[in-house]
């Protein structure tokens, strides 16, 4: 079990500095915070009160905010 969202903000943080496009780490950002704001969690960083869901899973729910969020750009 791993948790994704290191590497996806990792990610982000490659689109800003070295590839010059902050609007993409923007929306990786928004969407990772959503995502954590929606209560989701994976089990290493379980609360009560939020939903555990596991590595695909979470990485697959910032993919869909990210979707969601282009189509209504």
């Amino acid at each position: 079990m791993a948790n994704p969202l290191a590497q996806i903000l990792s990610a982000a943080l490659m689109l800003k500095y070295s590839l010059h496009s902050s609007q993409a780490h923007d929306a990786i950002f928004r969407a990772v915070k959503s995502v954590l704001a929606a209560g989701y969690r994976t089990v290493d960083i379980i609360t009560p009160g939020t939903i555990q869901v596991g590595t695909a899973e979470m990485g697959d729910l910032i993919v869909k905010h990210l979707n969601s969020s282009q189509s209504r750009e």
